[in-house]
Formats: structure tokens, C-alpha cells, sequence
């Protein structure tokens, strides 16, 4: 009989998400009783706007809902997400030109699969959310780290793009605001690499999953309404998660060409059908509906995102620049490297955060998960209260 491993390679290599591995981590704590904060998950901690859950509880009750629908996504979904990529993203689509996922996190891998073929490689700026590289690899590619630290503010240049690129490049990844940084490129740093992209004959995939929350009159442009050339070589991914406070709902979308959202489509009808109707009904509503609500979600990060900048850098050796978007700070913290603390010799950042939760219950996720060690990940979206109080606890840990 042939020995056959258990479990294939292809799955076998996948690490586990690092920031829900951390999450996990830090809720069995406070389950069996200790004062964890942790600044681990990017959820928001606001209920999702009330006109959003009426919208799926009316749903909930129409028939019509109880059955299979198109799986690239309800008609008059696609449409209003068509809309806002007009709105928010300077580019125009079609309907057709949409599948609606189950979540961001399928339509990135979905972005992958549906472009590369094996050991074809994705230039992927650096820090760069841990779930990337996992679907890059899944999909039969090779991820390409191009890397900028916080002296460049975390974002990467044409020059870099540039060295990095071999013949096997397809595709470049763009994210702006980013996870883990909250860089936003400017108009013309975007406008710089879309264009270096499409003199090269890359496709883009661009994540534009937190362009809703960025600061200081701030707006995150979109690479193809920067260079518009860039359309017909252009996924765009994104998903009402981060902006209405749906992560637990599952509903995110990618848009482009549409032979590959043709593509995209066959492989969805194979992989999971049509996304839950009560799903789709709800972002429904969020993308049509009042936005009242989601300014106050965003006064209210901006003014986390502030008192944690500004108590983070009291803590000597930590340098915590301050991000443009999203809900994250990405603190360079090698001056805490290379010291004892505890009693211990501290190397990387993952070795330092295992040291902050045991001697400060407070969680935070290490660079590692991100890319070169020496950084951590700190979410802002969690209340003010805890914000502040976990980043006290560090105070007082590095005093």
C-alpha cells in the first residue's frame, strides 16, 4: 500500500493566522479569569448600525431568501457596490463586474488563485497583512517581500518595486491605508507606482478594505483613479467588515476585468455558491443607507488613534509613528531589543510580546506575523477605556 502523508503539502504549510492565533490566545485568558487587554483582533468594538440589522431581520423573513441565488452575488447588490466603487474608488464598473464574497479574506484569495499559475511571484510591500503570503502560496505563487520600515514611514518606492522585479513578476500588491501600518499613500506616490505597474505589464491587486477610514481631511485614492490605464489589470477587493462594524457577517467583494471576474465567478459556483441573502441584504442597506453613524465610528478611532500615538512614544525605545488610516499603530520597538527584561535576554519582537503578556497582560502582535521582526501590531479598536489602560500597563512594564 503506498504511504501517502495524512495531510497535503499545500495545506500542510499554511501557517495559522498569527493576529486570530494571538486573539485566541488572549480570550481564553480573560476566560479563565485574568485581566487581559489585547490589542490583537482589527474589529471594531461597535454594534453594527441598527438600520443594517434591520435590513437582515426583515430579510430573515422573506422566502425569497431562503433559497440559492446567483453566486457572484445578489443583482441589486452588485449594482450598489458598483456604486461605491464610482464613489469611493474614482473608477467606473459594471454589475457585472462584481463577485461578492464570503468576506475580504476569500476575495483575496480569489484575486490570487484566479491570476497566478505556478512560481509565477507577487512583489508584496512589507509589512503586509499575515494572510497575504498564506494565499499567495496557496495559490500556487511566490510572495516577493519588498520591505520599508518606519523610517520611510512603511511605504515602498518605485526604485524598490523596481530592484525587486524579475521576469516571473505578474502581480503587485498595493494596500492603502495599510494593515499593519495605517500608511496611506499620497496621489502621487500612487499615481508613481501605478504607473511604473503598468509600464511593466503587471496586474495589480489592490485591498481597499479600510479606504473609509483615514484622517486628517486625508483620502486613500485608488491606483486606478490614479492611473486609470490600470482597469483592464485591476482587482480591487474589499467588504463592509472594517467600516460598518460587520466583521461577524461575512460579505466582501472583488471587482475588475471582467474575464477575470468570469473566472472568479466559476471558481466561487465550485468553492461556496452564493454568500448567506441575509448577509447580502444587510450590506445592502449599509452601502445604500444613512452614514451618520460610521463618521462617529471614525471620529472615534481618530481620537484613539491620537492618545495612543502620543502615550506609546512616552515609553522610551518605543517609536510609534502616527498612521493616516485604518485603526492600527505599527511601533518600531528594536530600542527595546537586545536587553534583559525580566531576567530575561530579549531578541525579537515575538520573544517581547510573550514577555508583555505574561508581565502585563496585554496582548499585541509581533512583527513576525508581518514580516522582519523588531515591530508590533496595536489595534485602536477597542474602547477608550482599555486603550489607555493596557498602554499604562506598559508605561509602567518599561519605566
Amino acid at each position: 500500500m503506498t504511504d501517502f502523508p495524512r495531510i497535503s503539502k499545500r495545506i500542510g504549510s499554511i501557517a495559522e493566522s498569527a493576529t486570530l492565533k494571538v486573539d485566541a490566545k488572549a480570550k481564553s485568558l480573560q476566560a479563565a479569569g485574568r485581566p487581559v487587554i489585547s490589542y490583537a483582533a482589527g474589529e471594531p468594538d461597535f454594534a453594527t448600525p441598527a438600520h443594517i440589522v434591520e435590513a437582515a431581520s426583515a430579510a430573515v423573513l422573506d422566502p425569497k431568501n431562503h433559497r440559492y441565488t446567483p453566486a457572484i452575488g445578489l443583482p441589486e447588490l452588485r449594482e450598489a457596490i458598483a456604486e461605491k466603487t464610482l464613489r469611493d474608488s474614482g473608477t467606473k464598473i459594471t454589475a457585472a463586474q462584481v463577485v461578492v464574497t464570503n468576506g475580504g479574506k476569500q476575495a483575496v484569495y480569489q484575486a490570487f488563485a484566479t491570476l497566478l499559475d505556478p512560481a509565477d511571484e507577487v512583489l508584496m510591500p512589507t509589512p503586509f497583512w499575515t494572510t497575504y503570503p498564506e494565499a499567495i502560496r496557496l495559490a500556487g505563487g511566490v510572495p516577493v517581500e519588498v520591505f520599508a520600515g518606519a523610517d520611510q514611514n512603511y511605504k515602498v518606492t518605485v526604485a524598490q518595486l523596481e530592484a525587486a522585479r524579475t521576469p516571473r513578476s505578474k502581480v503587485l500588491l498595493f494596500v492603502s491605508p495599510s494593515n499593519p501600518t495605517g500608511a496611506v499613500y499620497t496621489r502621487e506616490e500612487t499615481e508613481a507606482i501605478g504607473r511604473w505597474a503598468y509600464e511593466n505589464g503587471l496586474w495589480v491587486i489592490t485591498d481597499e478594505i479600510y479606504q473609509n477610514l483615514t484622517y486628517d481631511g486625508i483620502k486613500a485614492v485608488s491606483i486606478t483613479e490614479a492611473v486609470p490605464e490600470l482597469i483592464d489589470r485591476t482587482i480591487l477587493v474589499n467588504g463592509v467588515a472594517k467600516t460598518y462594524a460587520m466583521t461577524g457577517w461575512r460579505l466582501g467583494w472583488m471587482a475588475g476585468p471582467l474575464d477575470a471576474m468570469k473566472a472568479a465567478g466559476n471558481l466561487q459556483s465550485h468553492l461556496s455558491s452564493n454568500v448567506s441573502n441575509i448577509s447580502q441584504k444587510a450590506a445592502l442597506a449599509a452601502l445604500t443607507g444613512p452614514q451618520d453613524e460610521v463618521l462617529a465610528m471614525r471620529e472615534a478611532f481618530d481620537r484613539r488613534r491620537k492618545l495612543a500615538v502620543a502615550e506609546l512614544n512616552k515609553i522610551p525605545g518605543w517609536n510609534a509613528p502616527m498612521p493616516q488610516g485604518a485603526f492600527y499603530v505599527y511601533s518600531d520597538v528594536t530600542g527595546l531589543l537586545g536587553r534583559e527584561w525580566g531576567g530575561k535576554m530579549i531578541n525579537t519582537s515575538l520573544e517581547l510580546c510573550d514577555y508583555i503578556l505574561d508581565a502585563a497582560e496585554v496582548a499585541l502582535v509581533p512583527g513576525e506575523a508581518f514580516g522582519p521582526s523588531g515591530y508590533v501590531r496595536l489595534s485602536y479598536a477597542l474602547g477608550d477605556g482599555p486603550l489607555l489602560e493596557g498602554i499604562q500597563r506598559l508605561q509602567k512594564l518599561f519605566s
